[in-house]
């Protein structure tokens, strides 16, 4: 069984309406257990919580409703 990673991203997703354009996305993937955005962080900071998803299938996610985004380390 694959553990629980969590997984940290820079974004521009930075209001509500934002998160709630984003949210049916991410909410689409099966693999992603939680996810959240930080909007009052400069750097707009989106923390999925996820099983055997890649980084990179979660940036397709989020720049395919619009936004950008860029993996970091924390």
């Amino acid at each position: 069984m694959e553990t629980t990673k969590e997984l940290h991203f820079k974004t521009n997703i930075n209001c509500g309406g934002c998160v709630t354009a984003v949210k049916p996305h991410l909410d689409g993937v099966a693999r992603i257990d939680d996810w959240s955005v930080d909007t009052a962080n400069q750097d707009k900071i989106l923390t999925v919580k996820s099983t055997g998803i890649t980084e990179q299938e979660i940036m397709e996610t989020v720049e395919k409703a619009g936004f950008k985004i860029q993996s970091i380390n924390l």
